[in-house]
Order: C-alpha cells, then sequence, then structure tokens
C-alpha cells in the first residue's frame, strides 16, 4: 500500500496496526469531529471473564454542540490511568512478554494527559517503536468526508465490527474463551512479542481494506 488515512487511537486494534506495517506512508486525520463508541477512546483486551474495554473519560462540550477531535479533554476526576494500568497488569501478568514490555508502557499511565488526540499519537509512537517499525506520519489540514484510496478510518469503529480473518496465536486465557479477535495492540504485544511485526506483515491486508469499502 502507499499511503494510508487512519484516526489516532487508544492502543490500536490488530487490523489497524496491520494496515500501518503494510503502508508507505501514514496520515492521521485530525480535524475530524469526535464520536462515540469508537476506538477513539477505548480499547479492548482480553481478561479473565473474555473482552474488557477500557475506556477514557472525556469531557462533553457544555453546550452540547459536537466537538472537534483534537479539542477534546480528558477527564481526570477520577483515577482512569491507574485502573487501565492495573487492568493489564491482572491480565497480562502471566503472558510471555508483559515484562518485557511494562516499562515502555507504564509512563503512559502515570503523566497526566490533557487532550485526548495528544495522547493517542504519543501512544503511538511508543508502539510502533515497540513493534520495530518507523513511527512517522502526517496530518491532515482539512476533513473530507468522502473516501479516496487509502482511506482506513472506519478502521476507528468499535461496533459491529468485520471478521478481518486475523490469524489466531496463543492468548493468555486462550483455554477459557477461545480466540478473542482483534484486540489492542497490546494483546498481540505482550503474547507474541518479538514476533509481533513478523505476524502483522503475514495478515490478508487485501481483507481489511475490502471491508472498509
Amino acid at each position: 500500500m502507499d499511503t494510508i488515512l487512519l484516526h489516532p487511537a487508544y492502543f490500536p486494534c490488530i487490523a489497524q496496526m496491520a494496515a500501518v506495517v503494510h503502508a508507505e506512508s501514514v496520515v492521521f486525520e485530525v480535524e475530524d469531529n469526535y464520536q462515540k463508541q469508537t476506538y477513539r477512546n477505548r480499547c479492548c483486551i482480553a481478561h479473565t471473564q473474555g473482552v474488557l474495554q477500557l475506556n477514557i473519560p472525556i469531557k462533553h462540550s457544555k453546550s452540547g454542540k459536537r466537538q472537534k477531535m483534537k479539542d477534546v479533554l480528558v477527564e481526570n476526576d477520577f483515577p482512569w490511568q491507574s485502573q487501565h494500568w492495573k487492568s493489564l497488569q491482572t491480565a497480562y501478568r502471566t503472558s510471555p512478554f508483559f515484562e518485557f514490555y511494562e516499562d515502555d508502557l507504564e509512563h503512559l499511565f502515570s503523566q497526566k494527559v490533557t487532550h485526548l488526540l495528544d495522547h493517542n499519537i504519543a501512544i503511538y509512537q511508543v508502539i510502533c517503536e515497540m513493534i520495530g517499525i518507523d513511527d512517522s506520519f502526517a496530518k491532515t489540514d482539512r476533513f473530507e468526508k468522502n473516501k479516496s484510496t487509502g482511506d482506513l478510518r472506519s478502521l476507528i469503529v468499535a461496533k459491529k465490527e468485520p471478521d478481518y480473518g486475523l490469524t489466531p496465536y496463543t492468548q493468555v486465557f486462550g483455554d477459557d474463551h477461545g480466540f478473542l479477535s482483534n484486540m489492542s495492540i497490546l494483546d498481540l504485544l505482550f503474547n507474541e512479542g518479538p514476533n509481533t511485526l513478523h505476524y502483522l506483515e503475514e495478515q490478508d491486508i487485501k481483507k481489511i481494506i475490502s471491508l472498509q469499502e
């Protein structure tokens, strides 16, 4: 693939990172309106009870008007960061590579977050470094609703997600719940470690793209 257009996500899903690995360059949509029920402020991890959603609370506009994603502020009145970190520790402390990566991640759950967009971009750069890929990207300067070649913005939608045909890998709670597909990239990293890049390269990117059309 050449250039792809994506929304910055909170610890992106595996399908999105597979697209990044297969692309020559990445452009982030930063001129859109914030929307609920997307991976903008949530990610999914494999937990003892199955799929667990980690949600970042946001400050909603007092006027009730829609907010630009780049203007969305995080609600820090309660300790969501420490709660998310504890959930990750509980879910993955027995995984093969949690200890290998935890020092690279912990600051994302301790440093104060203000703007959701900035936090998601910072996460993207950390994730790219952990995978071992280039973390460079460009940003949009205007919003265009109509799709063009390489437009994968719909990967941000978290509900009614299609089956991307991702290759199963060993998960911590696989014996209890079976394979949970398209979790956060963290699930893949903690379970596959340095093999993560190879796994992403082997996924059927044409199928992922076709399901966005």
